[in-house]
């Protein structure tokens, strides 16, 4: 996965993670999902961009995760999934390309 932006393979924990859930109704399923993405993630990050800014987008891996639940009981569980997948993107995004 080495070649697949680290933006993506996050974004892709998320909405994949999401979606796995709701479509098997497996909720351990997408947990599963979000989190082997979630570590690729890491691994990326720190090879990448070095141990503090991998935990530092790892802990918003996470934190967009938990924000996403609240988030979507106002604008619904799709758009709430991408909203946060992409505020990770964009930060993933800004990191790498600073490092």
């Amino acid at each position: 996965m080495a070649g697949v932006p680290t933006s993506v393979v996050a974004a892709g924990g998320l909405v994949g993670g999401y979606g796995v859930a709701r479509w098997t109704k497996k909720r351990p399923l997408g947990g599963a999902a979000l989190a082997a993405a979630g570590a690729v993630a890491a691994r990326q990050w720190q090879q990448r961009s070095g141990t503090g800014a991998a935990a530092a987008l790892t802990g918003l891996y996470v934190a967009a995760f938990a924000g996403s639940h609240p988030l979507a009981k106002k604008v619904g569980a799709w758009p709430s999934v991408f909203a946060v997948a992409g505020g990770v993107a964009l930060a993933s995004w800004a990191v790498e390309r600073r490092g």
